[in-house]
């Protein structure tokens, strides 16, 4: 039961810039990316990954044989942006994202723990 917590935490932490690729001003708010902008479409496909992330979590919640997978996307995806925006200078526009991340990690960190221990 508390790993299909996790796995919902985690598709939580990904839904809002999921969202995005619905309702692109999204895009500008958690970014601060105007529409023309060139990232402007970066993000947006981007939002569509995060679908892809919330859709593998929902997944990973109710089927145990796609956790292990779900766990190295998921990991990839926060930690990579942890250290990119660590490597950037923690930029403040970025902060919130930074945190959701990092609370994220301990959901994550129990959920690959239950799907590479089982």
């Amino acid at each position: 039961m508390i790993e299909r917590l996790a796995w919902a935490a985690l598709a939580l932490i990904h839904a809002l810039p999921a969202l995005a690729l619905f309702n692109p001003a999204l895009i500008s708010r958690l970014y601060g990316v105007a529409p023309g902008d060139g990232a402007f479409l970066l993000l947006h496909h981007r939002a569509a990954l995060f679908l892809c992330v919330v859709i593998l979590c929902v997944w990973a919640a109710v089927d145990p044989g796609v956790r292990r997978a779900a766990s190295v996307v998921v990991a990839v995806s926060m930690l990579s942006f942890l250290i990119l925006w660590q490597g950037a200078g923690r930029p403040p526009a970025l902060r919130s994202i930074a945190i959701a991340d990092l609370v994220g990690l301990l959901p994550l960190a129990l959920a690959t723990w239950r799907s590479w221990s089982a």
